[in-house]
């Protein structure tokens, strides 16, 4: 696979405007975890290769266990998060899956009982954050772990070197 176009070379000020946003979200009222589930979760829907790689070595340094990265797929099934956890990641299923009639009530109903106003609003920005982020990956292909080093990633001890597609 290689990279249709870099985004960040081609917009830098766009792509600039959109990292600062993303830096505001990290230092809101929602926390690195929470965050970093959002962040996994929305991009594994999305199926964005670069995001879901990117953020699974974001939670690691983060300190996030293994176990619960591979169990964010399976949230629903799995004993290992936390009630305001689970809202969150329905939240975000909802608000990336938006279907005709929106985001249900019975959706927002278990978010707003985790979430103060403040909260869910941010939530609801990280997982647009998100989704925006994930639309740049699907459509100009960066290859996962390929800007690990200039985004520190390296720390999380998951880079790999590239391998080609025959191996």
């Amino acid at each position: 696979m290689s990279q249709r176009f870099n985004y960040l070379e081609v917009s830098p000020e766009l792509s600039r405007k959109l990292f600062e946003l993303s830096k505001t979200l990290e230092h809101g009222s929602l926390g690195h975890t929470l965050l970093d589930l959002v962040n996994i979760r929305a991009s594994q829907i999305n199926g964005c290769a670069f995001c879901v790689d990117m953020h699974c070595k974001e939670a690691k340094i983060h300190g996030e266990g293994e176990l619960r990265l591979y169990h964010i797929a399976i949230w629903r099934e799995s004993p290992l998060f936390s009630e305001r956890e689970r809202a969150a990641l329905e939240w975000t299923e909802a608000v990336t899956r938006l279907g005709a009639d929106g985001v249900p009530d019975q959706v927002y109903e278990t978010v707003k009982a985790q979430f103060n106003d403040k909260e869910l609003s941010d939530l609801t920005f990280a997982v647009g954050v998100i989704n925006f982020w994930n639309r740049l990956g699907v459509t100009s292909l960066p290859v996962p772990g390929s800007a690990d080093e200039m985004l520190g990633l390296t720390k999380a001890g998951l880079s790999e070197p590239t391998r080609s597609a025959n191996a």
